[in-house]
């Protein structure tokens, strides 16, 4: 043991300020003291997260005179979920960042030490603005992060960054990386507060991403429960009206959603997007022996004239959200695909109720050529 490492955990435990602490000092030194290398990092690992820490404000000394000493003996990884918290002492940023840079050329050798160190690093450079910096380092640590089998919490640390990110410059961007986000957490381990904000962020970054027709799998989501009886409640039957396409709920919301500055500002955007949205689900809900659509159903669906239908299958046919032809002498859309969703409940009750009928017409089928198989054989 070294002279520096031994005087610092015995005056630990001379200034400890309860028996139990003292005692948690004690039982570092003596696993420091057999070697036993991973059951210390096991006991660092708890004990850096600690109250103790949080009022002494002693983490950074602690790695300086204590964990530096040994620290090339341990896993790397587990290395790096100890330096995030001692990180927390260091209250200039750059020299935060100089901090987690060594750390990041100890552990080079490992990929999922190096991603956990990137996305500390990025999330400091975030929060100084440095967006630049911030859109490198996402690159290079996806790339990293891409030759990890197996999801961890590292790959939840990654996305959080990435949504963090993208929260003011692109919705759809959001959107994605929230949803991989909380595909890696549990919920348990996320506070109410936290889970209400990352679900009406959500919600807006549905409606308003450019390209995102899915709404699915965030409206199965545990997420959304956080904002039932909450100020923020009408977002979720904005969002059922959004997916089922249905512009008579939409305006009925019209009071709720008209206080929230991004949504009034792109009014027009999600008029165009919730017609979008019913033309697929006009598609959907036809049987797939009538995939032909009047114009005026489609019309009377999507609230616009007959003249503008054309014009809006064309868009949806564009987008690659439905497939089909238009026939402009009969006035009827022929549709023969709707690009694949995760369905809500009342969606997969209008499927089993088709898979019902069309059940019901096989066996009627079959019957009939039982029936007539006797008088063809004669």
């Amino acid at each position: 043991m070294s002279s520096v490492v031994k005087h610092y955990l015995t005056e630990r435990q001379e200034l400890a300020e309860s028996a139990d602490i003292a005692q948690a000092w004690a039982e570092l030194e003596d696993l420091y003291t057999r070697k036993l290398w991973h059951q210390l990092t096991l006991r660092l690992k708890e004990f850096v997260k600690s109250d103790y820490f949080q009022r002494s404000n002693g983490l950074l000394q602690l790695y300086e005179k204590f964990l530096s000493d040994f620290e090339h003996r341990i896993n790397a990884l587990s290395l790096v979920e100890i330096i995030l918290y001692v990180k927390e002492d260091i209250e200039d940023p750059n020299a935060a960042v100089e901090f987690l840079e060594r750390i990041n050329e100890k552990v080079k050798d490992n990929t999922e030490a190096r991603v956990l160190c990137n996305t500390a690093i990025g999330t400091i450079k975030l929060q100084q603005g440095n967006l630049g910096d911030v859109k490198k380092l996402i690159e290079e640590t996806e790339a990293m992060l891409d030759t990890v089998s197996s999801v961890s919490f590292i790959h939840a640390q990654f996305f959080n960054l990435c949504s963090k990110f993208h929260a003011t410059t692109s919705y759809a961007d959001y959107y994605r990386d929230s949803l991989r986000y909380l595909g890696c957490v549990d919920l348990v381990d996320v506070s109410v507060v936290d889970q209400q904000e990352r679900a009406f962020r959500l919600g807006i970054a549905a409606i308003l991403g450019d390209g995102v027709y899915n709404f699915g799998e965030l409206l199965a989501h545990p997420v959304l429960e956080s904002l039932k009886g909450t100020e923020n409640d009408w977002l979720v039957s904005l969002l059922y009206a959004f997916n089922s396409g249905d512009i008579g709920q939409f305006e009925l919301l019209k009071s709720h959603w008209q206080k929230q500055e991004d949504l009034v500002k792109n009014e027009t955007k999600l008029f165009q997007k919730i017609q979008l949205l019913s033309v697929m689900e006009l598609t959907f809900k036809r049987p797939s022996t009538n995939r032909s659509i009047p114009f005026e159903v489609i019309a009377e669906a999507a609230r616009i004239p007959i003249s503008q239908v054309e014009l809006l299958v064309m868009k949806a046919l564009s987008l690659g959200l439905v497939k089909g032809s238009i026939d402009e002498i009969s006035k009827q859309v022929n549709m023969t695909w709707v690009q694949p969703r995760v369905l809500d409940l009342s969606q997969i009750k209008d499927m089993a109720d088709r898979l019902s009928t069309w059940c019901k017409s096989v066996k009627e089928t079959v019957h009939s050529m039982e029936d007539q198989v006797p008088e063809l054989l004669a």
